[in-house]
């Protein structure tokens, strides 16, 4: 199966998605018939649907659209990780097995060290028991807690989100480099090739800017443990989708045709989506 392993949909409204600035065109509706012309034209079969608010209310009604449209295969949605009710909500959720795994939007929080509060822990600790992911979104300065995170965690499954995002407009790449082969290390982390042109100059950039952060990367994780996302339609501030996907395409058109499958949809299909079907 060859997967978007991350996007996003939604019914915009200012109250309802504060971090869309007022000068950002994606300030309007995105919704599946949206996006299933962009994948079929990509050669892609579905796709993984990640969370953009923090409520249980979306997470829902992305259950619901993921039901009705076969091409979403999962969805990452929300739980609120810190609360005393977090295993019930869980349980409700997870009987719908679309639901492949969990994310907070951990890049806002004001402490880089939120990820090791005991109470996010706590929840984070509840996800192996209904065979959950988690979806780390964080900036690099949020590297260390992540590390620190993921061997408290061992057998949880956990994958990157953006490459952690490093400040590919302003070419800084240490410490970011030497955090994310750290975080590599640790053999049930994955990265999403994904967010990339958001970080860097959204009006001119090239192939060639995205090379010095691919590289260790590649060299970090491995084609084993990469899988393309396009983060539609945020990607649409700096990029259309076609040359979003183009990116990680043309990164890898030299590779065996093996390793070419899984960054395109075998790595994401066997981590979000063969554990809840063992379940359902």
């Amino acid at each position: 199966m060859r997967l978007d392993a991350h996007h996003h949909l939604w019914k915009y409204s200012e109250a309802e998605y504060p971090w869309i600035k007022p000068e950002w065109p994606i300030r309007k509706n995105y919704l599946p018939e949206d996006l299933q012309p962009l994948l079929a034209s990509a050669g892609l079969d579905g796709s993984i649907a990640v969370q953009a608010r923090q409520n249980l209310e979306e997470t829902r009604w992305l259950l619901e659209l993921a039901d009705r449209q076969p091409f979403i295969k999962g969805v990452v949605g929300w739980v609120d990780l810190r609360s005393e009710r977090v295993e019930g909500d869980l349980q409700q959720l997870t009987k719908n097995p679309k639901l492949v795994g969990v994310r907070h939007v951990v890049q806002d929080e004001p402490d880089d060290d939120f990820m090791l509060r005991a109470d996010f822990t706590r929840g984070i600790g509840k996800l192996a028991q209904f065979n959950l992911t988690y979806d780390i979104l964080i900036f690099p300065r949020q590297l260390p807690a992540a590390i620190e995170l993921v061997k408290r965690f061992p057998e949880q499954p956990f994958v990157l989100d953006h490459i952690a995002k490093p400040q590919i407009k302003d070419r800084v790449i240490s410490p970011w480099r030497e955090q994310l082969r750290e975080l590599a290390k640790a053999p049930n982390v994955l990265c999403k090739l994904s967010g990339m042109v958001t970080e860097a100059n959204w009006n001119g950039w090239t192939d060639a800017d995205f090379e010095p952060y691919l590289d260790p990367v590649f060299e970090a994780f491995g084609a084993s443990r990469l899988m393309f996302g396009s983060d539609w339609p945020v990607c649409l501030l700096a990029g259309s989708y076609e040359r979003v996907f183009g990116i990680v395409q043309n990164r890898i058109a030299l590779l065996p045709a093996t390793q070419k499958e899984s960054i395109l949809g075998g790595n994401a299909e066997e981590f979000y989506l063969e554990g809840r079907r063992s379940l359902s």
